[in-house]
Formats: C-alpha cells, sequence, structure tokens
C-alpha cells in the first residue's frame, strides 16, 4: 500500500513532546524577562550595564555547562534524565524572583536558572537529532524553536495584561510556578528507549570534524556582536515606550521569530543551509544598524518585526547542520560545543554592548554588532568555498 503523502511529514512524537516542553518554559520565562528593566529601576537602577551583566553572565554560566552536558549525554543511556533534570531545577527557581530587593538578587535566580538551561540544553537538541530522519531536521528543528518562540509570545502578553488589571511585579513573577510545573510534566513524559553506552566513560574525548569545529568558531564570533534581546527594550524605552507597551513590544517580536522558525525549517530541508545562515546574519546587521539610527516609536515596531526573521532563518538551520557535520555517536558533544561557543561569547557580548551604550549611546553599541555580523559572515562565506564547484573555466 502506498505511504500517504502526508505520513513523511508527521514529525516524532518526542519532537512534538519537545516543544510543549519548550512552550510552558518559555511561557514563564518570558512572564520575566521583558519586566527586568522595570525591576531593576525599581531597585533605583535602570542602567544598561546592570542588564549586559545580569543576562551575558547568565548565558556565559550555562554555555559552559552546556558544554559538559552535552558529552555526558553521550555516555548515558538516556538522555533525558539530564533533558528534566535540567527543565525542574529552572522551574523552581523562576518563581523565587517575587522575593528580590537587589540586582544582585536578580543575577543569583538567573544564574541558577541558567543552569538549569545548561544542563537541559545539549542533550535536548541531541535527542532531537537522534529522532529526526534524514530530510526532516529543519522541520524537527524549526518545530521546537517556534513552540519555545510561542511560549515567548504568551508570556509577554499575559504580563501585560495582568499589569494592566493592577498585579504588582512580585505576583506575576510567583505566577511562573504553573507553566513551570508544566514544562516539567511535560518533559517526564518524553519516551526515550534505553541504548548501550555511545562512548565508553574510561576513553578520552573523540574529536570532533575539523570542518564542524570551524563552523562552530565562526557562529561563536557572530555570537560576540549579539547582545541581549533586554538591550533593545531598552532602546524602545528611550523613545518613549510606555511600560506597558514592553511586553507587547517583545510578544510582537515573538510571533514573527514563531512564523519564521516553521518557515525557516521547512526551508532548511529544501535549500542550503549556509545561505539561510548567512540571509539570517545579513538581516541582524540591518536590524542592528536601523535600531541605532531609528528615531520614531512606530518605525521600531517595524524593525522589531524584521529582526525576528533573523532567528527564524538562522536558528533551524544551525542546528541542522550541526547534525550533518557531527558523527551519531557524538551528537551531544557537537551540540554542546556548538552552545558553548555561542554562550560563552554571550558575558562578552553584554558587556561589551552595555558598556558602549551606557558611555558611548546605543548607536555604538548597535553599529558594533552590526559590525561582527559582516566580519561573521564574510568568514562563513570562506567556509563554504571549498564546497562551491569550480567555475573557473565557464
Amino acid at each position: 500500500m502506498a505511504q500517504r503523502p502526508e505520513a513523511k511529514l508527521e514529525l516524532p512524537k518526542n519532537a512534538v513532546r519537545l516543544g510543549w516542553v519548550s512552550l510552558w518554559t518559555d511561557l514563564g520565562a518570558e512572564m520575566i524577562a521583558p519586566l527586568l528593566p522595570l525591576l531593576l529601576a525599581s531597585m533605583g537602577t535602570s542602567g544598561a550595564t546592570w542588564i549586559g551583566l545580569i543576562e551575558g553572565s547568565a548565558d556565559g554560566l550555562a554555555s559552559l555547562l552546556k558544554r559538559y552536558s552535552g558529552r555526558l549525554s553521550d555516555r548515558l543511556p538516556r538522555r533525558k534524565p539530564l533533558v528534566v533534570a535540567g527543565y525542574g531545577l529552572a522551574s523552581l527557581v523562576r518563581p523565587l524572583m517575587t522575593l528580590v530587593t537587589a540586582p544582585w538578587h536578580v543575577l543569583i535566580i538567573r544564574l541558577t536558572d541558567r543552569v538549569g538551561k545548561g544542563i537541559r540544553t545539549a542533550p535536548r537538541d541531541a535527542l532531537l537529532a537522534d529522532c529526526a530522519k534524514k530530510g526532516q531536521e529543519g522541520r524537527v528543528f524549526g518545530f521546537q524553536r517556534s513552540m519555545d518562540h510561542a511560549g515567548a509570545v504568551g508570556g509577554p502578553l499575559l504580563a501585560a495584561g495582568l499589569l494592566q488589571l493592577g498585579w504588582s511585579l512580585p505576583a506575576i513573577f510567583a505566577l511562573t510556578i504553573v507553566p513551570s510545573v508544566l514544562a516539567v510534566w511535560a518533559a517526564a513524559r518524553i519516551d526515550e528507549p534505553e541504548v548501550k553506552q555511545r562512548v565508553q566513560s574510561s576513553l578520552p574525548d573523540q574529536p570532533l570534524p575539523r570542518r564542524l569545529r570551524s563552523f562552530v568558531w565562526i557562529v561563536g564570533l557572530f555570537a560576540l556582536g549579539n547582545s541581549p534581546d533586554a538591550l533593545l527594550l531598552l532602546r524602545a524605552k528611550e523613545l518613549g515606550a510606555p511600560a506597558a507597551a514592553l511586553p507587547l513590544l517583545w510578544s510582537g517580536l515573538h510571533v514573527v521569530k514563531v512564523l519564521s522558525a516553521r518557515w525557516g525549517g521547512l526551508w532548511a530541508d529544501r535549500v542550503p543551509k549556509t545561505r539561510l545562515v548567512l540571509g539570517g546574519w545579513l538581516v541582524y546587521a540591518l536590524a542592528y544598524l536601523a535600531f541605532a539610527e531609528v528615531r520614531s516609536l512606530a518605525l521600531l515596531c517595524g524593525i522589531f518585526a524584521f529582526y525576528g526573521l533573523y532567528h527564524g532563518l538562522c536558528e533551524p538551520a544551525e542546528k541542522a547542520l550541526v547534525k550533518e557535520m557531527a558523527p551519531a555517536e557524538l551528537r551531544g558533544q557537537a551540540y554542546g560545543a556548538y552552545h558553548f561557543a555561542t554562550g560563552i561569547a554571550a558575558l562578552p557580548a553584554g558587556l561589551i554592548a552595555g558598556w558602549l551604550w551606557q558611555h558611548y549611546g546605543a548607536s555604538a553599541a548597535l553599529g558594533f554588532g552590526a559590525a561582527v555580523a559582516a566580519l561573521a559572515s564574510a568568514l562563513l562565506l570562506a567556509w563554504q568555498a571549498p564546497k562551491q564547484p569550480n567555475l573557473a573555466g565557464l
């Protein structure tokens, strides 16, 4: 009997379940993220330096753990325990944001939250790669990213609605326990069969392919100019956006990410993935230049929507490229290296952007990000050159 055409398009069950885990997790996380500038302002500080320090150091710590958790997941019979533990830790500490009274309290909670992210991310992506059929990688990663961003749409909308109803920031933060519990419940439903040890723990780490390592370093360079998105909300605040509009702006950005991630995932299975990454980096550079020069709040909203395309073009394509170049027995290590390179750049990226913003203004900080994106794009073009046909004789 001929296979139904739509059957080829069905996503693996674990991909669907991990998508729901991502949705609930980001729903809770993004109820908090757009309110951080307001929270810090209530403590007597509204500087970009604190935002850069908190977000950059949190992501930097997570990146270190991603490297080792990915390797560990290659050596364990199952990846699921690391995934559940990572989501569980973040779920436990996130509601504690309701108790903070000083900026360093925010820093500690965000660091602990990111420890959970560091534990779960590389094993989760390796698990997604394990369950994706050949030619389906873009769709699998695109679905996960779109569900992640869908949670990021709902979180700010919910926060904005609660602010309008008169809820305090601590009360909103306490409510994040609900999506946190749902995320852990969904993670526990992952059905991963036990397999043999992928790499014997007594053996030294096996090196990743050279081409994969060079790709990871180029992506890491791009991340060095990728400042925290929270700074873009600070830009909106500088242009006169009211407090209640910040969660709405954040939510609108993630609506574009949802749509573009699904589209980008489908295209990543049909066209050269490197082209999508280059296209996304070009969008990023143009958006940052526009953010630097914009003076109209209405125009800023349009730039936010354009900027969201960058995430949809790059995220599924980059992760699908990693799977293509990584041996099956080293997928956890490969995704750990990928997330390590992109995440370890987050701390200097956040500090550099925050310092430039504080001392030289938004144009300097955003212009730096656009320049680094242009440099990384040039290196990626050189990286893919050996795979192009020789046209010298044409």
